[in-house]
């Protein structure tokens, strides 16, 4: 992880407070009765200018909903959403326009996400042509100066997707992200598609753009390392909660929540000689159709007391910027 993390003092881009979203679901023994899976369930954090927020968890937590609920591609049961000061659910015309301008989104797999159809100066340029009143020459340069930003030469623009690799493709990704002079990126898992030997690329590419750019990122992933290196702050989802979210650093060298520790414990160590305690847990991620009472970590937890199976735990500040949700605290 890079040194000397920035602290962010300035007043949030991205406000999320109080944040749900339940699905219906019908029976099928009991069509009219309906079921809710609260896929999100409650979320609180914010995300600065130029500042990069790292969202951990297993598969199934929320990750993806919550990134869905800020790109206004699901509304939310409850709760609120907040950019640049405006809650995003009642924006509408030019407003709404702007929005959907400065925040963009980065998907998994490069491949899927661009059309085979396509040259890749039409797909960077079609934002622009959507977005702004620019000129086909305009558009041209704009999209020669996008390429050069993500390490791509202009000439590349009059080829197909299929002509590049993984990680280039995923450049021209960025390049579309960045276009309309984006200030917040959802990085939906953008590297876990790519191989090893092209995902530092990738991730040193992002960080030479945000200091450049002063860009800011809610990055989602399940690889602790590579979520680790590129976020200022990182929040750890269990079930569709918050359970711990704290500088990036200090989670890293002291997690608190059991579910951090167990993430912490299954991944590979830094080094093989390296030493930690291990932390086991037992069973499966519980549904979130129906899940459990009080903690939802506590069936898996091996901490758990008679009392984290009937009362939820607040997340609460146990040092500057440092929060958890857990009785033990």
């Amino acid at each position: 992880m890079p040194p000397g993390r920035t602290t962010f003092m300035s007043p949030p881009l991205l406000e999320v407070d109080g944040l749900t979203k339940y699905f219906p679901v019908a029976t099928a023994l009991f069509p009219r009765r309906v079921a809710w899976v609260k896929a999100v369930d409650g979320i609180d954090f914010t995300v600065a200018a130029g500042e990069t927020l790292g969202v951990i968890g297993e598969s199934g937590c929320g990750k993806t909903t919550t990134s869905k609920l800020i790109l206004l591609q699901e509304a939310p049961t409850s709760g609120t959403i907040h950019f640049d000061g405006q809650d995003i659910a009642s924006l509408c015309g030019a407003d709404l326009m702007r929005y959907r301008r400065e925040v963009q989104v980065v998907f998994q797999d490069p491949f899927s996400s661009l059309s085979p159809r396509m040259r890749v100066s039409e797909i960077i340029a079609e934002p622009l042509q959507i977005h702004t009143d620019f000129t086909p020459e305009q558009q041209e340069a704009r999209v020669a100066e996008v390429l050069e930003l993500v390490g791509l030469r202009p000439e590349v623009a009059r080829l197909f997707p299929h002509e590049f690799s993984g990680g280039q493709r995923q450049r021209i990704a960025i390049a579309r992200a960045l276009v309309t002079n984006t200030r917040l990126i959802v990085l939906d898992e953008p590297v876990s598609a790519l191989d090893v030997s092209i995902r530092a690329q990738i991730m040193n590419q992002l960080e030479e753009l945000q200091a450049r750019l002063r860009v800011s990122y809610l990055f989602i992933g399940h690889d602790l390392a590579t979520v680790a290196h590129i976020s200022q702050r990182i929040a750890v989802m269990y079930l569709g909660q918050i359970v711990e979210l704290a500088d990036a650093l200090e989670l890293c060298d002291k997690p608190l929540h059991p579910y951090t520790q167990a993430l912490f414990t299954a991944a590979l160590p830094a080094h093989p000689d390296e030493k930690h305690e291990k932390l086991a847990i037992s069973g499966e991620v519980p549904s979130a159709l129906d899940p459990p009472s009080g903690c939802r970590f506590h069936p898996r937890c091996p901490h758990a007391t008679a009392r984290c199976s009937v009362e939820t735990p607040l997340r609460r500040d146990v040092a500057p910027g440092h929060s958890v949700a857990c009785h033990l605290y």
